[in-house]
């Protein structure tokens, strides 16, 4: 298969070391043959699912990052836009122009290049919301965990409480309140800020939860004990020793939290409460499209839609790969 020929082929190549030190250049070989011999790496070639879905969320990360320089218009450019050139169906339609590869919105925007722009912040959303959730988390669980006592019975029930009710309800208290005590909160920088920290509170119970029962374990072990008799602080032993055993399976929760959380910014924004119209996300973009849905003009929804189910959907395989992998009872 091409795939296993062409990740095979990373560490066959022998390396330019000319321009780096020998000690730098044997570091970096040496670490690329391990990488090339790990089982997780075995694993990923073997797989064709998560080869296309990496290079699928590849693409679109990479037309959302270079969406200023790749996109036929910039759709936040109000000069550049024509209200003459509003409601275009795509350009194999009858009526469709060849500026417009994926047709024009009510306002004359490109569809393509809303998608590329929304793409963008959708991303930006959920990986501050994911990097939010999990330090929250990471650091409750681990004070939970280690502590113990009645700090740990405070912090778990304050999870259950919270695991009871839907994470978009909860996004949606977070955010309404946000919205009524700060007086600028509709503003764009700060709708986006609001937006991820209200998606990020919905989301620690898992981190803390997994993080928790780990550490549970891993303070119980010769070397954490071994710290605390040469007196250690307790801050120093759960950062420096405890946290790295139990970094595994919070990247597997943050990979599959990052679907959930664009999922969750969609659906906030489709239902009018997350970004604002000047900066649409590809939720926003299918709420716009969804007013003229029935009115034949189905591209204005239906390629968003597409782009958000495409980018989940990959996102989630490459999750339940990672889950897989780094499960040792699986290999």
């Amino acid at each position: 298969m091409w795939w296993i020929r062409a990740c095979g082929s990373i560490w066959e190549k022998p390396m330019d070391t000319e321009k780096l030190s020998p000690r730098k250049g044997w570091r970096i070989a040496a670490t690329m043959r391990r990488l090339a011999d790990s089982d997780i790496f075995y694993s990923f070639c073997h797989s064709p699912v998560t080869v296309i879905a990496a290079l699928v969320t590849l693409l679109i990360f990479t037309s959302a990052l270079t969406a200023s320089w790749i996109a036929p218009q910039n759709p936040f450019d109000l000069a550049s836009l024509d209200l003459m050139d509003s409601h275009i169906p795509p350009a194999w339609e009858d009526e469709g122009d060849k500026r417009y590869l994926l047709g024009t919105d009510d306002q004359g925007r490109d569809i393509l290049s809303t998608i590329l722009y929304g793409s963008r912040i959708s991303l930006m959303v959920g990986f501050l919301s994911v990097i939010f959730s999990m330090v929250l988390g990471v650091s409750l669980g681990i004070i939970s965990g280690y502590a113990g006592g009645l700090i740990d019975v405070f912090i778990m029930r304050i999870a259950e409480i919270q695991i009871s009710f839907p994470a978009i309800l909860i996004a949606l208290l977070v955010d309404g309140v946000l919205r009524t005590l700060l007086p600028d909160a509709h503003s764009a920088q700060l709708a986006i800020i609001v937006l991820v920290f209200s998606i990020g509170v919905s989301g620690w119970v898992q981190y803390a939860r997994t993080v928790r029962s780990s550490a549970m374990v891993e303070k119980n072990k010769e070397y954490v004990q071994a710290a605390r008799v040469i007196g250690i602080h307790p801050v120093l032993i759960m950062t420096r020793h405890i946290l790295p055993n139990v970094m595994g399976p919070v990247l597997v929760i943050a990979t599959i939290h990052l679907a959930v959380a664009i999922i969750t910014e969609a659906t906030l924004s489709f239902l009018g409460v997350g970004v604002p119209p000047t900066q649409p996300s590809l939720g926003t973009l299918i709420r716009i499209g969804n007013d003229f849905l029935f009115s034949g003009e189905w591209w204005i929804t239906i390629f968003p839609s597409a782009a958000l189910a495409i980018l989940v959907l990959a996102v989630n395989l490459l999750g339940d790969w990672l889950r897989d992998a780094l499960n040792p009872k699986l290999r």
